[in-house]
């Protein structure tokens, strides 16, 4: 039986996630609401795990700032960075700090063993040139990680009012229009 680990704040999350990987009988999940947490408490967890699944938006910090140090301390076979603020800007950072995945929430459980899996299923997918909604989330996070989330410099820099930015912020990033 493989050995996952889930870093996310999200308690609910991570108990349905831990039932749904154990009924497939392949995996054991250990749930954590922090990566210092997971570490701390890696007597409950073997040190070379099979994979992460953590959560990009911790609740007292980014969980990619994490991912040198999980993969230095588990030595994961798969890294999976989770985010309900998908964005090219947080994409290429995590896969730059060791991310060997990277999904938007909410995602469906046959993605998530898809990630897990050395040769994952390619769906023929048909993209259509982002519209000017996406484009302007994706330059917002690439100036918002480049001021490492400090919203009034950000707004600053964009040339808008914080309220404004904060309101982006809160939305949702507009939909993708890939084709499945």
């Amino acid at each position: 039986m493989q050995k996952i680990i889930l870093i996310d704040d999200d308690v609910r999350l991570t108990d349905v996630l831990s039932r749904r990987f154990a009924q497939t009988g392949d995996y054991h999940a250990s749930a954590f609401k922090t990566a210092e947490e997971a570490m701390a408490r890696a007597d409950q967890v073997q040190h070379n795990v099979f994979g992460i699944f953590l959560d990009m938006m911790l609740e007292d910090s980014l969980g990619i700032d994490a991912i040198p140090a999980l993969i230095a301390h588990f030595n994961p076979t798969h890294l999976v960075v989770m985010t309900g603020y998908a964005s090219i800007a947080t994409t290429v950072s995590a896969m730059k700090r060791g991310a060997t995945d990277y999904v938007a929430k909410p995602v469906r459980f046959a993605t998530l063993l898809r990630c897990l899996s050395d040769k994952p299923e390619i769906d023929e997918v048909q993209i259509k040139p982002m519209t000017p909604a996406q484009a302007e989330w994706e330059h917002i996070q690439k100036v918002l990680m480049e001021n490492h989330g400090n919203v009034s410099r950000t707004a600053e820099q964009l040339g808008m009012h914080r309220r404004t930015l904060q309101r982006k912020l809160q939305k949702h990033a507009p939909v993708s229009h890939a084709i499945n």
